[in-house]
This record gives structure tokens, sequence and C-alpha cells, in this order.
């Protein structure tokens, strides 16, 4: 670990911490297992990968190492064999995996969700017959695995992020189009939103059909494709070989807002037709699913004025999303800018009465939002400016569209303190209406 107190820590347990890449004798080493964070390629390998490489040995990680040992002899014990399903994508893969392993558990099935969300792949449970194994994946993650071979593999939507790790858009899309490509999954589940989507799976119907290709989409109606399930007018469509399978309408649901919200209802619908599930018997255990913290959570209702959590939402195209699912906006945005800035929410603000901003760069925001706004020192303000603005109707909206760490750890401490601010001003109403 390059952390020296955690080779101090690690040291004082009685363990070996090698403090240098001269120290290895890579003559007895196999395979190099690296963390997500450590740089395989951009903007720098690290040391330890670019000595591994001089010294000819494979690197891999976590993930790599579990889909190697499903591919072993151990698995022919099964008569069921477990299913792994894989998500990926830039927005709402945490949503979409737990919302699939929420749906498999109330369908009966033993299941287990691990990888970029919950457990590491290595600390899940032996699995069982008739298993079905849910791994979020990030780029990082999908990348350096030498071995991928899931079942189904989803790809959510796309948005330019974490790009310094990947050399520019090429090389992100790249590590996520391996899962595909490389894995050859049964089904292949592409969210065709964006360009991105479009592409792969236009690559994919190209090189291995159309049949294990199912498109989703929240924003187009799709009929002319094998396969295709997607939002018409609030209802879940599913399409398949000319026909309309299934017609749901998710505007009854408390816990789908959106067309982000839909689109991931709509993935994880896919991925359980795809194994043989009933719609029926689907639709009816999505019901039960509340939703992540910090991803559009709703977190109270006062005095008529509705309060969402979507901390979550640390880019400009998840922002974009949220600001479409609601109306009558008391936003609150800012924080650590990535590239490009804020200015491209603009063109989505029409339903945003007032933005709150916060943040180091709180100034440099304002001035780029053409919509009414006002800068707020922090969280405290913005929560109690928003609450004295709102009217009954109103919704006071964290989706900051920028990363935490200017003021907090991590964007889940900036949701904790968006929601303290708001139990405290409940709070003080009612002390003060009860005396």
């Amino acid at each position: 670990d390059d952390d020296p107190e955690k080779r101090s820590l690690v040291s004082s347990q009685g363990l070996r911490v090698i403090g240098s890449v001269s120290d290895f004798d890579w003559e007895s080493i196999d395979r190099l297992i690296i963390s997500p964070g450590v740089p395989h390629h951009f903007p720098l390998p690290h040391p330890i990968v670019s000595a591994a490489v001089s010294a000819g040995v494979l690197i891999d990680n976590d993930v790599g190492l579990f889909f190697q040992s499903i591919a072993t002899k151990s698995w022919d014990k099964f008569s069921v064999r477990p299913r792994i399903v894989a998500v990926t994508g830039s927005n709402g893969k945490s949503t979409t995996a737990s919302l699939l392993h929420h749906i498999f558990l109330k369908l009966g099935y033993k299941s287990q969700l691990a990888g970029n969300i919950g457990r590491g792949v290595l600390d899940i449970d032996p699995p069982e017959n008739n298993e079905i194994i849910v791994l979020e994946l990030s780029s990082y993650q999908i990348e350096v695995a030498r071995i991928l071979s899931p079942d189904l593999a989803i790809f959510t939507n796309f948005s330019a992020d974490h790009l310094e790790r990947h050399g520019g858009i090429g090389g992100y899309l790249a590590a996520k189009r391996r899962l595909f490509t490389e894995g050859c999954p049964d089904y292949s589940i592409i969210g065709v939103d964006e360009l991105a989507g479009l592409n792969l799976a236009q690559q994919l119907s190209a090189s291995i059909g159309d049949e294990s290709i199912i498109r989703v989409s929240a924003t187009k109606q799709m009929r002319r494709f094998d396969w295709s399930i997607f939002l018409d007018a609030g209802y879940l469509v599913e399409h398949r070989k000319g026909k309309q399978i299934n017609s749901t309408d998710l505007k009854v649901f408390d816990n789908f807002v959106g067309p982000h919200s839909y689109q991931n209802a709509a993935s994880a619908y896919a991925a359980c037709r795809a194994l043989g599930m009933s719609p029926r018997k689907i639709v009816e255990a999505m019901k039960g699913f509340d939703g992540l913290a910090h991803r559009s959570q709703k977190i109270a209702t006062f005095n008529g004025i509705t309060f969402i959590n979507d901390s979550k939402a640390t880019n400009v195209e998840s922002a974009m999303m949220s600001l479409n699912a609601y109306e009558n906006i008391r936003w609150i945005c800012g924080g650590q800018q990535k590239d490009g800035g804020l200015s491209k929410l603009n063109s989505v603000t029409q339903k945003v009465r007032r933005a709150y901003v916060i943040g180091a760069e709180a100034e440099n925001i304002s001035k780029q939002l053409t919509c009414e706004n006002v800068v707020c020192g922090d969280m405290r303000q913005a929560v109690e400016c928003a609450v004295k603005d709102s009217e009954s109707g109103d919704v006071v909206l964290l989706a900051p569209a920028a990363s935490s760490f200017d003021q907090y750890d991590n964007f889940e401490r900036r949701g904790e303190d968006f929601a303290k601010q708001v139990e405290r001003i409940i709070k003080n109403f009612h002390e003060k209406t009860t005396y």
C-alpha cells in the first residue's frame, strides 16, 4: 500500500511489508493481484505494475480470480449451475444491481450481491444450486480482470466519468466493452439512450447476432428489434419478435420516479426475463424495492415539501436525470466541479424555481447557471434557505452535479449532512409548535 500509516498498521500486526519494488523476488511470483485504485495504464502505470510487466508477471484482480474459480471442476457438482449477472455503466449500476438482488430474493432464489457494492467478490459465500450472484463492476475492475464470463451482462448508460484513468473516452468505453465482447454472456442487456450504448448494441449485433441482445430505453420506443424493453408514456413495455409481451404502468410505483429510475427498472426487468422469470412475478417483486441511500432517496415530507437526497449525482449527466424527474424544484448543487462545469445543465433547469449553490467553487458555479440562484456557505445554510423559500408542492432536491471532496470525505457524508439538516429543521418546527 502507498499509505505509510496503513503499512505501519499492517507491520504492527506481524505481517511482512515490502517497501520497494526492488525488494520483490519476481521469479517466485506467478501473478500480481491489484486493487481497483492502482493505475494500470493511465495516467501513469503504478511502479509495481510496470515492474511486474517488465518481469513477465501476469496482472489480475479479484474479479478475474473469481471468474477463474467458476471455470473449474468444482462447479460440475451443481445440478442447476449458479448464474452470474454482471452490471456496469456510468450511472444506475448500484441501483440496478440492488434491485435485481431484491427481486431474486423475493422470488425465492438464493442470491448474493457483491463487487463494487457490498462485499468483495472473493468474500461471498460458496454458491449453491440455482443461486444467482449479482455483481456490480466498475470500469477499473473490468479493465484489469483477465477472465470475464458472466451469464448475463448489463450496460446501464454512459457519461464521461473517470476518463483520466482510461486515457479518454475511447479507453473508458473499451474497458466497459470487454465485459460483453470478451465475456460472451448468454444475453447482453444494453441501455441505448446514449450514442455509446447504441454503438455497443450495433457492434454486438454485427458480431454475434441480434438474438442475444436486449435493448433498453427510457426515452424511445423500439419495436423493430428482436427483443427490447422500453418506456412508453410511463408504461414499461416488453416487445419481442414483433409482438408486445407485457405492459406495466410504472407511474403507480412510488419507488420509481423519472426516466433514470425507469431505466434502472427496465434493465432489471430485462435481466429477469432473460433468466426465464414471468413478467407478473417480476413486477410484483419490484414493488417492494425501497431504493438505495443517496440515490433519488425520499427522506422526508414536511408541510407539503418533499426532500430528495440524490447526493450520488456527482456528475452533470446524473444530475440532469434527477432534474428531469421532478417539478417545482429547489435545487441544492455544487461541490468540486468536474471537466466542463455545470453549464450543460442550463438546458434542463426550466422546472428549477431557485438553485442554492454550495462548496468551494460556489461563486464560479453560480455564474455558470442561468436559473435564479444564490450562493450558500454550506449545507446548513442551503437547506435553511431552500425551506424558507419553499411552498407546498415544492421539492428540495440535493443533486450536486459535482464531487464532494471539497467539503466531505465522500458523497455519503454529504447526503447524510443533507438529511441531518432536514431532520433538524423539522424537529425545531415541531418543538416550537408544541410549546
